[in-house]
């Protein structure tokens, strides 16, 4: 066998050239490129290899390296988790940074390479610049901070683990099961040292993605339990985005009557259009939506992680009555609110079920369309929802004064609900467009009200909520759908908390659209404060004289070279996406919008923690009702 010496870190990029991911007959590159921060821990070692030869892979300059590694994140999940871009950044801060990102990868199940550099394995000149000490062991670098939000993580000191490390990475990113960030610490001193590698290392390998049957056990379990049921709701979450699955959960809908609804992660597997597609369901769902999981006799699960807000802290359903099914790839996920579990892929799952079902109708009925159509009354008018400074509807201003909403109106200029403004891009955008959020009250909004039309053009990030994705996540996207327009919808907390991709996407002509709603404010937080009894306590944003405060965050923008708009009325709106569409640099659009105009609870309930003890008589009440929503809930 023939040998070929390299540099740690060259045989690492020569390795990432060569995998290769075969999906239902198809066969290309896994990993598209690499973002990097270079600096010391990397840049001679990682850098030295991809200045000398890259090879197909593309390399791009971030400037955070939490917001490169959204943006790589982003990719993977809009590439439907079949191609990945892998991160470097430096020791100490610099892998710190990675940690939320890692949170991110990991809750949603995306796989992506992270490769931060590490302290000297000879330890001779410990300590390091940014290398932090522990008295109980001198093995101890920042980068263990990520093994908790890692799906696997090694550490390699010598350039010969690299080998076997390298191969253990790529089978948990390819696996569907338990996809997720793999992390690889290399240390500085090895990363340019070098070893006689085996040739064959470096062969092209590739990562079948074969998809995983049921038995006959399992789907004989799964026909008895639909075909035994009145009111069966299907539950569309990621996996079965990521599978496919959109035609068979038509047909299957259609067919047998059994309405659908999304979780964030799987919202937009199946277009809005479609007639039995009752949306979002959960805290931030659709009436539609909770209503008919709230009548069902079973309840579908299909690739969901039933997360608290697909499922009202576990209120949505009627657990006196109701059964449960899941579908997941994932044993961990299939095993949920004690279910009747197929542990397989969805699309095949339900293609071979489907011949089971024959003659079989669910006893929904027209019950689907009714519910459809109310929800449809109400979204029709959010879209129209309108104040003036003397008359705020009292049912939206919740809890603030008149006065209050006064004073924001005066200082932003502006009358313009939230829910309003949302409805006027999604009705003026192309339809093909795609839309990416994360955090604040804008998820809520979009998973009620947004009406995706295409598949596949809604990329939300809801498994972590991590404030930061959104601008950050829209270069990711755009890198993977590069002939469609991309809009980053933000809130001003998030935006301000990281945005710094957005100077990325400029510098390399990967125009993105950021569409910044501004109500001066953490207002989802304040939201959860007032809802629960409290005051507004340090959600808002006020000045040192208690003032509200007002940036103009198109000025911000305008500095780092995007074509600016400031917005304050829905005319205003409509002309500013109409001409961001036929800009070549990216944008940002300023909308300036009241606080207390997003979307409400639509017969849902969060469980968060209220104090038991309290001076205040709303928190005390606040209270009581958890613990009678308590009693309902179920605790497994």
């Amino acid at each position: 066998m023939g040998k070929i010496r390299l540099t740690t870190a060259q045989a690492l990029i020569k390795f990432l050239n060569q995998q290769y991911i075969h999906v239902d007959g198809e066969e290309f590159p896994f990993v598209e490129g690499i973002f990097n921060v270079f600096g010391h821990g990397n840049v001679l070692g990682i850098g030295q290899a991809l200045e000398q030869d890259s090879g197909h892979l593309k390399v791009f300059q971030g400037k955070n390296e939490q917001g490169m590694a959204h943006a790589a994140i982003a990719y993977s999940k809009q590439m439907l988790r079949r191609k990945i871009y892998a991160v470097t950044t430096s020791v100490g801060p610099g892998s710190a940074n990675l940690a939320a990102a890692a949170g991110t990868a990991l809750a949603n199940n995306i796989p992506v390479l992270f490769i931060p550099g590490d302290t000297f394995a000879t330890r001779q000149p410990d300590p390091v610049l940014q290398q932090v000490e522990q008295e109980y062991s001198l093995a101890v670098t920042t980068n263990d901070a990520l093994k908790p939000v890692s799906r696997y993580w090694d550490r390699i000191t010598r350039p010969e683990q690299l080998m076997s490390s390298l191969i253990r990475a790529f089978e948990v990113m390819t696996d569907p099961g338990k996809a997720g960030p793999a992390t690889i610490c290399i240390a500085q001193d090895v990363e340019g040292e070098a070893y006689d590698y085996d040739e064959k290392f470096f062969e092209k390998r590739v990562h079948y993605l074969d998809r995983k049957a049921p038995v006959e056990r399992e789907l004989k379990g799964a026909a008895e339990l639909i075909r035994s049921s009145k009111k069966p709701v299907i539950l569309v979450g990621g996996g079965a985005k990521y599978s496919g699955a959109r035609d068979i959960l038509i047909a299957l809908s259609e067919k047998h009557t059994i309405p659908l609804v999304e979780t964030q992660a799987g919202k937009a597997t199946v277009e809005s259009t479609f007639k039995n597609n009752l949306g979002g369901m959960g805290i931030t769902g659709t009436l539609a939506a909770n209503k008919a999981a709230r009548q069902a006799d079973l309840i579908i699960g299909i690739g969901t992680r039933y997360t608290d807000f697909a499922t009202s802290s576990k209120t949505a359903f009627d657990f006196d009555n109701a059964k449960f099914l899941n579908i997941n790839v994932s044993r961990l996920q299939a095993y949920k609110l004690d279910a009747f579990q197929v542990v397989a892929d969805a699309k095949t799952t339900l293609e071979q079920l489907e011949p089971l079902l024959a003659g079989y109708k669910s006893e929904f009925g027209e019950t689907i369309a009714e519910l459809k159509q109310e929800w449809n009354a109400e979204r029709e008018r959010l879209s129209k929802v309108t104040f003036t400074r003397e008359n705020f509807d009292p049912e939206i201003k919740n809890h603030f004064t008149q006065e209050v909403l006064n004073e924001y109106a005066d200082t932003l200029n502006t009358e313009l609900a939230q829910t309003t403004a949302l409805i006027t891009v999604n009705n003026t955008i192309d339809p093909d467009s795609i839309i990416i959020t994360s955090a604040g009250s804008l998820p809520g909004d979009v998973q009620r009200i947004w009406n995706p039309t295409v598949p596949n053009t809604y990329n939300v990030e809801y498994g972590y909520s991590c404030m930061g994705y959104e601008v950050s996540g829209a270069l990711g996207v755009k890198l993977a759908a590069p002939d469609k327009e991309v809009y980053s919808l933000v809130g001003d907390g998030s935006f301000l908390l990281l945005h710094s991709e957005l100077i990325t996407a400029i510098q390399y002509g990967k125009k993105i659209n950021v569409v910044l709603f501004d109500n001066s404010g953490f207002g989802c937080i304040n939201n959860l404060q007032m809802d629960n009894g409290g005051g507004t306590y340090f959600t808002e944003f006020r000045t040192h004289d208690n003032k509200v405060l007002n940036i103009d965050y198109a000025k911000v923008a305008e500095g780092y070279g995007a074509k600016t708009y400031r917005v304050n009325t829905v005319e205003q709106l409509k002309t500013a996406l109409e001409d961001a569409k036929k800009q070549e640099v990216s944008t940002l659009i300023d909308i300036k919008v009241l606080p207390k105009t997003m979307t409400d609870g639509y017969d849902s309930w969060w469980n968060v923690g209220v104090a038991e003890v309290s001076n205040k008589e709303s928190i005390q009440k606040a209270h009581e009702l958890r613990q009678e929503k308590l009693e309902t809930a179920k605790q497994y």
